[in-house]
């Protein structure tokens, strides 16, 4: 897009930092479809790779389980608060040099990473990492939004948004020792690759220009390092808590108590500023505390398939070699709602939209409720496929509709709404799987205790259960009592198993009572605004 090219009025970008929407060409359209793509699916692909593969990549780098969970959350609290420094960097330096500073961290935090395989050099790269996917997002669907009419633009968004989503169920179809081999070569390569693919593409179709101006306020940088600082703090409770055990580890409440501080510091900053960076009070509104509520429900609803199908599938002995099939499956079942999303999107339709989405999600958890510990991929896949479909129709409507709300109080509301939306979607995963977890460990003890309330020594099946454990280790085992004492110890662990996946099971109603819960609420607040605009029509 040539420098000199005279936009009109209606070509202006609606907030500072986002670029002019002058119409193009046909084959141009398509570059920018294509790249914004590619963008949108790339920007969670490197972080999905390390999430998803933890317990595999904790051995290269020589990390306890603990230590392993610790980066997905350094990702989250750095992807959820980079957008205080986002937009008003783009206003004030331009899309293309923002974009291109963080993916060169990225680049060369990966690098680094292929000659010092340490926990803090994994750090690097997950903060970096979710710099990059902060910045790849929004030029994802600023792209897809220059690919269609004005009239039509919102559907760029909705598809940029879900398209970022696809990252998760990819990084299970690649295979893990295309990762682990070779000191963790593949997983590093892959990563140097997204961040430079990216460059490449944003510099052989750079968007066109944006309006630049002075955007940060001294204060600005308070604010950005403590809620940065605390929300790292709070990340990492809410990301080791599981792991470490909520009431066994001090130093857990030590840092949740030291980022409550660092996030009030934040907040105080904010609201004794006139000109602020994040407008607390139209956050406390009703209407936008209610949207941030529903958004984060449904994340935590959707912690169900990254936290529960894949737990239970893991219990069973499989990794993610074996999953393969599945999460195809739910990719393309995630394109389909992406689709369905677009066809059926307008501005009274978003609500709807939402709502579908939540009873499609409450039926998805429903109907794994019913595994067992012979449960394989097989017999999940209706039930992710309508997750993964539900998660794409409720993200980029979900999006639309705090942007509606958004545009009505002004642009400077812009990095308001993006930090509330931003952490509802980032922080609420995290939460999803620490309180999934933390139920299903909680119930996995209560059903234990209950059948071996039930389970006597004197009972006959007991002992013939015991017998026919031990019947088959004679081969290897002389003693009768060593034998007797492995057979009850075979018991025992199958005992557990079948605890564990009754603890699944109560998990996915839960998730399904949540999400049904949401969807009645959904539905009451759509009456309600009903009758008011019938009543106010009336009058």
């Amino acid at each position: 897009m040539s420098g000199e090219h005279a936009f009109r009025a209606e070509e202006r970008p609606l907030f500072p930092g986002s670029p002019f929407s002058p119409p193009h060409p046909a084959e141009r359209r398509l570059g920018y479809f294509a790249i914004g793509m590619v963008l949108a699916v790339t920007s969670t692909f490197g972080n999905a790779l390390t999430t998803v593969n933890a317990g595999n990549v904790a051995g290269p780098l020589g990390l306890f389980a603990a230590e392993a969970t610790a980066l997905p959350a350094i990702y989250v609290a750095i992807n959820a608060t980079a957008n205080l420094s986002l937009v008003k960097a783009r206003a004030q330096f331009g899309i293309p040099q923002v974009t291109c500073l963080f993916l060169g961290i990225y680049a060369f935090a990966a690098l680094v990473h292929f000659g010092f395989a340490t926990f803090w050099a994994a750090a690097f790269v997950r903060a970096a990492s979710g710099m990059a996917a902060a910045a790849l997002i929004t030029l994802g669907i600023y792209y897809l939004m220059q690919a269609f009419p004005p009239k039509a633009k919102p559907v760029g968004a909705v598809i940029g948004m879900g398209l970022s989503q696809l990252g998760t169920p990819l990084a299970r179809i690649v295979p893990v020792g295309v990762l682990v081999d070779n000191g963790l070569w593949g997983l590093h390569a892959i990563e140097v690759a997204l961040a430079l693919v990216s460059l490449a593409l944003l510099l052989a179709l750079p968007l066109p220009p944006s309006e630049r101006s002075t955007a940060f306020a001294p204060r600005d940088f308070g604010t950005i390092a403590l809620a940065t600082a605390g929300l790292l703090l709070l990340c990492q409770v809410i990301g080791q808590g599981r792991t470490l055990w909520w009431s066994d580890t001090p130093w857990l409440g030590v840092a949740l108590a030291a980022s409550v501080a660092l996030l009030a510091g934040a907040v105080l900053n904010e609201t004794t500023r006139r000109d602020p960076l994040v407008h607390f009070e139209w956050i406390g509104t009703w209407g936008i505390l209610r949207f941030a509520a529903v958004a984060l429900i449904l994340r935590l609803a959707l912690a169900e398939q990254s936290y529960g199908a894949v737990g239970l599938l893991t219990l069973g002995g499989l990794n993610n070699d074996q999953l393969r099939t599945l999460f195809f499956v739910v990719a393309a079942a995630m394109l389909l709602g992406i689709v369905a999303a677009a066809l059926t999107l307008s501005e009274r339709r978003l609500p709807w939209q939402v709502l579908v989405a939540a009873l499609i999600i409450a039926t998805g958890a429903w109907l794994d409720s019913d595994a067992t510990t012979l449960t394989r991929p097989a017999q999940l896949i209706l039930s992710q496929a309508l997750i993964g479909f539900g998660t794409t129709l409720f993200v980029g409507p979900a999006l639309l509709y705090g942007f509606l709300r958004m545009i009505q109080r002004g642009g400077d509301h812009l990095v308001s709404f993006v930090v509330t939306f931003s952490i509802t979607q980032n922080v609420g995963g995290l939460i999803g799987s620490a309180l999934l977890g933390s139920l299903q460990t909680i119930w996995a003890r209560n059903a234990s205790n209950a059948l071996a309330a039930d389970m006597l020594a004197s009972d006959p099946q007991v002992v013939a259960r015991i017998g026919s454990g031990s019947a088959s280790l004679a081969s290897v085992l002389a003693d009768p009592a060593q034998r007797a004492a492995q057979g009850a110890g075979a018991l025992g662990q199958a005992m557990a198993r079948e605890a564990a996946v009754i603890a699944f099971n109560d998990t996915f109603r839960f998730v399904a009572m949540l999400a049904l819960a949401t969807a009645a609420y959904l539905f009451a607040t759509l009456l309600v605004a009903r009758h008011r605009e019938k009543t106010n029509d009336s009058n």
